[in-house]
């Protein structure tokens, strides 16, 4: 909790400001829920999440006194209703046939690599999986570094080709090896794709399509990474690859260095992908499992 607690701080503070300089103790009317409004959609829930929220608060308390605490704690319950839904960890469990196979995707920046590492480090270090990763970003050299070292730290194993080739045979290749190691996981990394670069996104799915000749019920999960600095730019984000690779699942991270934490609402009820992990700092640690009634009582400082 305090891990989140910090790596919300800045959102907190946003949210928290705008309400202390909305409130000290007065009746709740329609001025005050327009205000209120505002000071969600400046925290990047967006317009339609901000409306529903301040609408399903204002029910049974318009025109009672209400001072900055219960404000919080009662934005809290309605975020936490919202978040609710999408709660729905992942099971990595292997199956018969071979690993838990999990193909991560999202746009240049997002911290998939990264991503990657720190959920494998994770389960390898609280569930005792064994974990294979697979360099698909075959166009940055450091991409592949940095999952070597992630591989050593989780105690697993790589599977990397040169700098240019064929990310789907990359993958092919991973899940094979994977299989016949007896791993629980294979995490299968791919390139930084511009939502809107149709190539890149057929790419994509030629990993899939190629995965599928070792069995067609692959990949398990295909996670999306998001990066809550780009705001009300995920939304668009998810569309597009939802739509191209059927994503069933989100993690969000740079949590700590955005004070947009108000996207993980507004994506949860536009949405409803499960949200499997949020990204509050540096450390493996702090890539931590979602937890809708926690985020939303970080989020608009109950009990902070």
């Amino acid at each position: 909790m305090s891990r989140l607690v910090g790596g919300l701080g800045k959102s907190t503070s946003k949210i928290t400001q705008g309400l202390s300089d909305l409130v000290t103790k007065r009746k709740l009317d329609q001025d005050m829920i327009d205000q209120l409004e505002e000071v969600l959609i400046t925290a990047d829930l967006g317009p339609k999440t901000a409306s529903r929220i301040v609408t399903e608060f204002a029910e049974g308390r318009f025109g009672k006194d209400m001072d900055g605490d219960e404000i919080r704690a009662a934005l809290a319950d309605v975020i936490a209703r919202i978040l609710d839904p999408v709660n729905k960890p992942i099971d990595f469990t292997r199956r018969d046939t071979g690993p838990f196979t999990v193909l991560v995707c999202g746009v240049n920046g997002v911290g998939k690599t990264t991503t990657i590492g720190k959920m494998a480090y994770n389960l390898h270090k609280r569930e005792g999986k064994r974990v294979m990763l697979a360099a698909g970003d075959t166009f940055r050299a450091a991409a592949t570094e940095q999952l070597k070292i992630w591989a050593e730290r989780a105690g697993g194993g790589i599977v990397a080709r040169d700098i240019g080739a064929d990310s789907a045979a990359v993958a092919y290749e991973a899940y094979a090896a994977a299989k016949a190691e007896g791993a629980d996981v294979l995490f299968i990394d791919t390139a930084g794709r511009l939502h809107n670069k149709k190539n890149l996104m057929d790419e994509l799915q030629k990993i899939i399509r190629v995965l599928r000749k070792h069995d067609e019920n692959l990949p398990h999960a295909v996670i999306l990474v998001l990066d809550a600095t780009t705001g009300q730019n995920a939304h668009a984000q998810v569309e597009t690859f939802r739509d191209m690779v059927d994503v069933n699942a989100l993690v969000v991270t740079k949590l700590d260095g955005s004070a947009k934490g108000g996207v993980v609402v507004g994506l949860a009820d536009r949405f409803g992908l499960p949200i499997i992990a949020v990204g509050v700092g540096e450390q493996a640690e702090d890539l931590q499992p979602f937890h809708p009634d926690a985020y939303a009582r970080s989020l608009v400082g109950v009990g902070v």
